[in-house]
């Protein structure tokens, strides 16, 4: 095994942990939450694991996922100018900017969901998920160079 199979298993291993837990969350937590729990309590336990989420996503997912990200493009010579060109170049500039839509969709129901904002925090949820899933669709669809 190479230093960049560890590296990028990294980045997979994270990108998995944060596009599964987002998944888990909404397909196994919310229906229970939703079929189990009144409203306070629903709203209080919704809560934490949405902060509990987001500190792991902040302290870890995030920074992995750069620090490996940046580390792999590096090391196959990514440029501004290749992300341009057909192929590889373009699909990553794809990924990256579907990235960066989900993390502002994320921090975005962050803000509406402590705003009491629901249904614009729950579409915003919605959002990033899907574009969470885009993102592993964007990255399997990388040519292998």
């Amino acid at each position: 095994m190479t230093w960049w199979a560890v590296v990028r298993f990294l980045h997979v291993l994270a990108a998995a942990l944060w596009v599964g837990g987002q998944l888990t969350v909404s397909l196994v937590v919310l229906p229970l939450a939703r079929r189990q729990l009144d409203d306070r309590l629903r709203a209080q336990m919704l809560t934490a694991v949405g902060r509990r989420f987001g500190v792991i996503t902040a302290a870890v997912f995030l920074p992995v996922q750069l620090a490996t990200g940046v580390a792999i493009a590096l090391h196959k010579g990514v440029t501004w100018d290749s992300l341009a060109e057909p192929g590889y170049g373009r699909i990553l500039a794809a990924k990256l900017l579907l990235f960066c839509a989900v993390m502002v969709a994320a921090a975005l129901h962050g803000w509406a969901s402590g705003a009491g904002r629901r249904a614009l925090a729950r579409a915003l949820a919605i959002s990033s998920l899907i574009g969470s899933i885009g993102v592993i669709l964007l990255a399997t669809a990388l040519p292998v160079t």
